[in-house]
This record gives C-alpha cells, structure tokens and sequence, in this order.
C-alpha cells in the first residue's frame, strides 16, 4: 500500500530523515515509535506531501507521490493534481483542526462536497453513517466549541474517513487529550483497524500498538532504527537506542 524508499528531508541545515525506507501492507496496522524529534511526524507528512522530500521515492498504492517520471527526470505535480493524490490519504493531526464556525456534520461533509464535488444530499447521509461509526451521531448539529476533545478528534477521523481513504495516517492523535478522552479515541481506531483500514500511527501509546498494531518501526535521529513484531520490538528489542528508549517510557 505504501512504499517509502531512501527518503531524505532537511529543514536548513537540519536533515531530519537521513533515508527511510519501509513497506506498509494493504490492511496492516503500523505503529511508528521513537523521541521527539526523531522524524516520525516529518516522514508521515512526506506520505502525502504535505512536506516535499529532498530525496527518495514514495508510493500509494502504486502511484508516485508527488512527482510524475519525464525520461530520467522528476517533475513535481501541480497543486490539483496532488490534492487528488492526497484524497486517497487521510490525515488525522494532533490537534483536530476542524471549522469551528461548522458543525460536526458541516465539517464532515466538506471535503466530499468540496473536492470531490458528491452531491449534498449524499455527502450528509454518507456524514450521518460516519458520525454514528464514530460514536457521535447524537452531535452531527454541534459546533466543535460544544464538543469535547475527544468528542472533536473523533469528528476529524470521520472527515478523513468521508474521502474514502486508501490509508489513514494518524500523527500523535491522543497526544492533545487529556487522559480521560484517550480510551474512546482509539476505541475508533481499533475499530478501523478491524474493519481492515490499513494505518500508520504516530503513537507513545505503547498498549495500543502492541494490541492492535501489525508491526512496529522504532525510529530516532532520523533513521529507522528497528521493525518488527509489536511484542518482539517492545518486550524484547535488539537495537540499543531502542531498548534505551523503551526503558524510559515502560519504566
């Protein structure tokens, strides 16, 4: 589902992905872990171009992102035709980043109406279902100010889930939460994860990625440091820097 060879990023003078390269199965639950700063949030953004790599390939279901192949040269696509790219790859940030002069339905139904012109009546009852999957059927006419936290992020992963993602990306999702609100958000996305939604998770939710995720990838300094079986990578690392690590967070 998504291919990730030699990716490079620099901010300045500051590389931080210094050549990541990985494979995400169709329907696989992976759970990038690792410090701050370490370049789990940076390379998620590279996935659907919200930032621009400076080296290295990326595909989505096949498809270069990003850049289109003219005889040995890339071309960078134009903005449109990203965004149609980027459709195929919901996002849910830290912060939930919803219209907060719309309601929940209103900022559900946006991109559908918006980007992919799905008349209105479909796009609100296709919004209705995916508030209800949510949990939030009860809150389609609130406005974010009258919704809880968790209440808000969860309408954000129904607004990712109204495009009908081939790949969910979630960047720290619970991170902006108080401890209380966690529980129902991953609730949905365990829920997804059974229904076969394939995910990458930027996480410090160590019980999560052991219970739902199909694989683990430990990353720090901008490089991939250590991949494998939850468990095995969690109870039993081979790579110092991640047994250093755990150390400090399961401690």
């Amino acid at each position: 589902m998504v291919r990730a060879r030699d990716i490079r990023k620099s901010f300045g003078n500051v590389e931080v992905l210094k050549g990541i390269s990985l494979d995400i199965n169709a329907g696989e639950v992976a759970c990038l872990l690792g410090p701050s700063g370490s370049g789990k949030s940076t390379f998620l953004r590279c996935i659907n171009h919200l930032e621009k790599i400076d080296g290295g390939q990326l595909w989505v279901q096949g498809e270069r992102i990003g850049y289109r192949r003219s005889g040995n040269k890339l071309h960078e696509l134009k903005e449109h035709e990203t965004a149609k790219q980027r459709a195929h790859v919901g996002m849910v940030f830290q912060q939930f980043n919803l219209f907060p002069h719309r309601t929940a339905l209103e900022n559900v139904i946006e991109g559908p109406t918006v980007v992919q012109r799905i008349p209105k009546e479909q796009a609100i009852e296709e919004g209705r279902q995916l508030l209800a999957r949510v949990g939030l059927a009860d809150k389609a006419n609130h406005y974010p100010g009258q919704l809880s936290g968790g209440q808000q992020q969860r309408v954000a992963i129904a607004r990712s889930l109204a495009l009908k993602p081939s790949v969910m990306l979630f960047d720290e999702p619970t991170s902006a939460l108080d401890p209380e609100l966690v529980g129902e958000v991953l609730d949905v996305m365990r829920s997804l994860a059974d229904s076969g939604m394939t995910m990458i998770v930027v996480t410090h939710e160590m019980g999560f990625a052991k219970e739902v995720g199909n694989v683990v990838h430990f990353m720090a300094d901008g490089q991939l440091v250590e991949s494998g079986d939850p468990h095995q990578v969690l109870e039993d690392p081979r790579e110092p820097r991640t047994q250093a690590f755990l150390s400090k967070v399961l401690a």
